[in-house]
């Protein structure tokens, strides 16, 4: 799925163009429109309301030479954007300014994201340690505990990223592929996650700040940072309580959610290898609507930045068809 190498092909629009000898060249190629305070609450507000969502995978981000590859550049609708291209290091302060305006400003959510195969994680993490020593020892009780904590340090590691880096919250990416980390052990996972984060029906909000606090310290009073997971067919149906959404990979089109409730379910398409198409999935997706009059969860689209390119006949600005399909999704009032 998402482990495709991808040939960074974008076309960037106002991007780097070689200058004359004489000209001088403006030092910030393209300026981000600003707007209103008043339009800024509005955006916000929208997001606070009860709606089908637009989600996005987003990567790339490091190349900062155009607003296709920078946060700023984000539709202003975009509810929430999965970390694809990690979570940026201290040292890049503009990647930083940008994510804050984009998060804080805008309102839009900002989420950690990782592919969760405690296998192939590297052998120096404390946890990956505690695990290799778990998995040696006899079978029995001693053994299922030992491994039962490393796994919940596993998913400690993605909550201390989460809240140390100030963001909103953790898709975790179930493709097992024969990772021990799948099944029943998967969701032990996300039930540890769930503590802290998510739609937990089993805590109430004073509990979950308690457990915050003791780990991270007073200053953290947010207890509504969302868990969400992705996967191809879904994640497993025992995490849906503690899910705010699971995006459903339909790559292709399609609109299947299994037995996820349609209101979690956003579907999306795989707009990395099929920007140079119509988006046709995509559009579906958006427009598809329950025949039960419930709300969907949204659609989405991974590498959903590729949209930024412009296709003769098909995208004549950046995001045209992404921003179509949030009005499609939920057409503006006026």
């Amino acid at each position: 799925m998402k482990a495709i190498k991808y040939v960074l092909a974008l076309v960037l629009a106002g991007g780097l163009m070689t200058a004359c000898d004489n000209d001088i060249e403006n030092i910030e190629v393209q300026k981000p429109l600003t707007y209103s305070d008043q339009y800024y609450q509005n955006l916000r507000d929208y997001k606070a309301s009860e709606h089908s969502i637009a989600f996005m995978w987003f990567a790339q981000y490091g190349a900062q030479n155009s607003m296709a590859v920078r946060f700023n550049g984000l539709p202003d609708s975009l509810d929430i954007c999965s970390l694809w291209g990690g979570i940026p290091s201290t040292e890049n302060k503009q990647i930083w300014e940008d994510l804050r305006f984009t998060q804080k400003v805008k309102g839009t959510k900002m989420l950690v994201v990782a592919i969760t195969r405690i296998d192939a994680e590297t052998d120096e993490k404390p946890f990956k340690q505690h695990y290799n020593k778990a998995k040696q020892m006899e079978p029995g009780e001693a053994r299922e505990a030992a491994i039962d904590k490393a796994i919940e340090e596993y998913a400690e590691y993605f909550l201390d990223q989460v809240f140390l880096n100030d963001l909103d919250g953790f898709d975790a990416d179930y493709e097992p592929e024969g990772d021990f980390l799948s099944g029943d052990r998967f969701v032990k996972f996300y039930k540890h996650l769930a503590l802290y984060l998510g739609p937990n029906p089993e805590q109430a909000p004073g509990e979950r700040l308690k457990l915050i606090q003791e780990r991270y310290g007073k200053d953290f009073t947010d207890v509504n940072k969302l868990l969400c997971v992705d996967s191809p067919g879904g994640g497993p149906i025992a995490c849906e309580p503690y899910s705010n959404y699971c995006f459903f990979q339909n790559y292709g089109g399609g609109t299947g959610h299994g037995s996820w409730p349609v209101e979690k379910s956003v579907f999306t398409e795989n707009v990395g290898d099929n920007w140079g198409g119509n988006l046709s999935g995509m559009y579906g997706q958006a427009r598809w609507q329950p025949s039960d009059g419930k709300r969907k969860g949204g659609f989405g689209a991974f590498f959903g930045h590729r949209d930024y390119n412009i296709v003769p006949g098909s995208n004549p600005q950046p995001y045209h068809r992404f921003r179509e399909c949030i009005q499609i999704q939920n057409p503006a009032v006026y």
